[in-house]
């Protein structure tokens, strides 16, 4: 166990856990929750970019009490450590969260999966599918496109990139705001957010994650999400679910149509007045359709 970040009381108000640490294999330290009953099976939640494990609190509060839960920040982002000597790519990534479920000794696993936590998961899941019991889907991707916002492909161009994302938090606090449509965040969701990036050192993976984004089979990240998408055919008989934001700027109808053709099986909801930020901005409809689905036997 390794020690992780004290938690302000403020934000131990809407965040009422207890991180834990652990070291990736390149030395990173990962923090994590790990609430609810202990046993070899758990709901793995997957955040993206700039989000972090707060993102799933109220899911997570509303599992606890029958279903192990495991939330991990990703290296750079909420309260793991931000080290600038990590590599910033997809296939570390997997790599992190595979050596975390084997650190646990988890033999089961539930993912719920949103934004790049959907690579991210599917890596995993392609890589142990006897692993996977059900998926969650939340406006994200495991495929490749050719397409993304020319809001985030400005933060994707060399110098000009680094200068929005890192200097002027041109990623992380637009997000508070363009992932959402149906509400608001409240003042102390938007300060939750943006907490773990404070500075331009604590911004630095907020910027790699845009940057790793691949467009192209040149991109370093191709390859890995190439092999995670042809893998995505053995994972379409597990019991899936769909959730999806009908508002979502960058995660659009295209990637849902490109889902149902993966998995035609996986039940599908369209909320269509819901933003990015599905769990935020819907979560007194989505939060209790992920726990039905998770806990049916």
């Amino acid at each position: 166990m390794v020690d992780t970040p004290t938690i302000p009381s403020w934000l131990a108000q809407i965040y009422p856990f207890t991180p834990r640490g652990f070291t990736t294999p390149t030395g990173a330290r990962m923090s994590y929750l790990d609430e609810g009953p202990r046993r070899d099976e758990a709901v793995l939640m997957l955040h993206g970019n700039p989000t972090w494990s707060f993102y799933y609190r109220n899911l997570v509060q509303a599992l606890a009490l029958t279903e192990r839960c495991v939330v991990p920040d990703h290296i750079g982002m909420g309260l793991s450590a931000k080290p600038a000597d990590y590599a910033y790519t997809l296939q570390r990534r997997i790599d992190d969260i595979a050596a975390l479920v084997a650190s646990l000794g988890l033999r089961r696993i539930s993912l719920v999966i949103h934004d790049w936590g959907g690579a991210i998961g599917c890596g995993l899941a392609v890589r142990h599918p006897e692993l996977v019991r059900r998926i969650v889907i939340l406006n994200t991707a495991a495929f490749a496109a050719e397409w993304i916002p020319a809001r985030i492909s400005l933060c994707k161009l060399p110098v000009l990139g680094p200068l929005l994302v890192r200097g002027l938090n041109g990623f992380a606090w637009p997000a508070t705001w363009m992932g959402m449509h149906r509400r608001g965040l409240t003042a102390g969701e938007k300060r939750a957010y943006l907490f773990p990036y404070d500075s331009w050192a604590n911004r630095r993976a907020v910027s790699e994650f845009v940057r790793d984004i691949p467009l192209h089979p040149s991109h370093p990240s191709w390859h890995t999400l190439a092999t995670v998408e042809r893998g995505l055919v053995q994972l379409r008989r597990k019991p899936a679910m769909i959730l999806w934001g009908g508002r979502d700027f960058c995660f659009h109808d295209r990637f849902l149509a490109r889902w149902r053709e993966l998995w035609p099986e996986a039940e599908v909801e369209r909320f269509e007045d819901v933003g990015h930020y599905i769990l935020e901005d819907a979560r007194d409809q989505v939060v209790p359709r992920i726990t039905r689905f998770l806990t049916a036997r």
